[in-house]
């Protein structure tokens, strides 16, 4: 590979790397921030139900529900998160997978 095909690779892979990576980044904090808010939300909701029970067996009705969809809340969005660090780590790797291409020898 010459220095010139060299440098081109390299620079091609510092613009993909520096536009992945904020844009990734963020909308994962958005992720993480929505799933709060909404935990925030959720909780909020949950200790209002349980300050007007009077009874014991609508006090276990309402925290068992709250702790169904509390766990569900965070597989889906952990669920959802992980498959956005996936697809980062995804597109982090694209520019090497031609630069590896560029200097393996072919028939290797």
């Amino acid at each position: 590979m010459s220095n010139e095909n060299q440098d081109d690779t390299n620079k091609d892979i510092k613009q993909t790397l520096a536009s992945t990576f904020p844009s990734g980044f963020q909308a994962i904090a958005t992720a993480y921030g929505d799933y709060t808010k909404r935990s925030f939300e959720d909780t909020k909701s949950f200790v209002e139900k349980m300050s007007g029970v009077k009874s014991f067996e609508k006090a276990f009705e309402i925290q068992t529900e709250f702790a169904k969809t509390a766990y569900e809340t965070f597989v889906s969005e952990s669920q959802k998160i992980a498959a956005m660090y996936g697809d980062l780590a995804k597109r982090s790797y694209r520019p090497f997978a031609g630069f590896v291409a560029k200097v393996t020898p072919a028939g290797q």
